[in-house]
């Protein structure tokens, strides 16, 4: 799913909002649950038959430090990528759903 879609629709996807979803990464699972974070690619990476890549984050201290890592890596990732922060693409997102809305 491309969030960056202007015809991405929360109501499809759990609730999850753009921002949110920007925040950190999220996977909504068959049965409807969601799951963010670290664990999103630990559930990939079994999915594909490639566990094991993850499987060092299931120890009991190596998995809370990888979380830990990745929550940081969340909150700076747009600007170490040198993108705007979150609020200013939230703003933008949301001007140009009205734009989109103006048009039809």
């Amino acid at each position: 799913v491309d969030i960056a879609e202007l015809s991405y629709d929360p109501a499809n996807h759990a609730g999850i909002d753009f921002e949110t979803a920007m925040g950190k990464i999220h996977a909504v699972l068959p049965d409807g649950g969601v799951v963010v974070g670290v664990e999103v690619f630990r559930r990939v990476y079994e999915a594909l038959g490639m566990g094991w890549v993850y499987a060092a984050t299931r120890w009991p201290v190596v998995g809370p430090t990888v979380d830990k890592v990745y929550d940081v890596w969340a909150d700076m990732r747009l600007r170490l990528t040198g993108r705007s922060d979150l609020a200013k693409l939230v703003a933008e997102r949301e001007a140009a759903l009205a734009n989109a809305k103006c048009s039809n």
